[in-house]
């Protein structure tokens, strides 16, 4: 199911041209719309729709932020795949992990450990030096790394299980969406109605192709430690680069390559650096008259994994 997940976030790039002519924009209004209404229908059959009266005003407002970062992420990485310009988006996956980390440390106060703080100064230089590739900073890839590092983060604290959080989420922008679609197609500038029923249920299925990947991870998320889920996240990224390279053909300076090359040195410090402290936490629990929690120190653990009702944009 892991596997699974990770695979379908990676394969995106093959998804997302096939809704053309439809624009970033009106894609993104469909897949929210779609996977608004592929949740509740799951939460009517599953008898947890009537949770969603009973949420508090603090966890809507935390739910309405949420929805935003992930309107962004998902807008950006839907013209990214659409604009050719997946390579960008694959690295700004690369780049999350290593972010997720420093907003623990900026915003949750968790202590870095060493091998933490190596990898992100090299993280640092890797974007340094693919700004200096693109003659930009790679804008993309920090977007995506930023606007999906900031969901996790909310998702990390907000109270509600992930069904239900990923339908608040779809009600709080469902206004916008609507309404955007409803001007859309009133102006002329639809495509759901004038490219054919193939087209339309294209459209329609991004609602599926969206909730699938966050279903199966759940369900992954439950029954496989939580290392195992960081290293199989780089597995959505790789397929990225992997498409962008072999299929769309994109170009790879060796300026690039470079640049690509440090951050997978960092993720290398990163991923060792994680299954150690996991394998010393995990003898800690085992020892006889091992000390308590409260006596343990608090450091920054491995970022948590992609959050269960999203994507990179994976949000996937």
């Amino acid at each position: 199911m892991g596997v699974g997940a990770y695979a379908i976030w990676g394969l995106f790039p093959a998804f997302f041209p096939l809704l053309k002519p439809a624009s970033a924009i009106e894609i993104l209004g469909h897949r929210m719309v779609w996977t608004l209404v592929f949740m509740l229908l799951l939460l009517a059959i599953t008898g947890r729709l009537s949770k969603l009266g009973r949420i508090p005003l603090r966890t809507w407002t935390m739910a309405a932020a949420a929805s935003a970062l992930i309107a962004v992420n998902w807008g950006t990485y839907i013209y990214a795949v659409n604009s050719d310009h997946v390579v960008e988006a694959s690295l700004g996956y690369f780049i999350n992990p290593l972010l997720s980390v420093l907003l623990g440390v900026v915003v949750l106060r968790e202590r870095l450990r060493r091998w933490q703080g190596v990898a992100l100064a090299i993280a640092v230089l890797a974007v340094a030096v693919l700004t200096i590739g693109y003659g930009r900073p790679p804008i993309i890839s920090l977007t995506l790394a930023c606007s999906f590092g900031l969901y996790g983060l909310i998702k990390k604290t907000i109270r509600l299980d992930p069904g239900s959080s990923l339908t608040a989420e779809g009600l709080v922008l469902a206004p916008l969406s609507v309404g955007y679609l409803v001007w859309l197609q009133w102006s002329g500038g639809s495509t759901f109605t004038s490219h054919g029923a193939g087209h339309a249920a294209m459209l329609v299925t991004a609602g599926l192709v969206t909730a699938l990947p966050l279903l199966l991870f759940g369900a992954a998320a439950q029954r496989i430690p939580l290392v195992t889920i960081g290293l199989l996240q780089y597995l959505t990224p790789v397929l990225q680069l992997t498409w962008g390279l072999a299929v769309v053909h994109e170009t790879m300076p060796a300026s690039r390559w470079l640049g690509f090359v440090i951050i997978w040195v960092a993720l290398l410090v990163f991923t060792t650096d994680a299954v150690l402290a996991a394998k010393q936490a995990a003898r800690l629990r085992s020892a006889p008259g091992r000390p308590t929690p409260a006596t343990v120190p608090r450091t920054a653990s491995a970022p948590p994994p992609a959050p269960q009702e999203e994507a990179p944009g994976r949000l996937r």
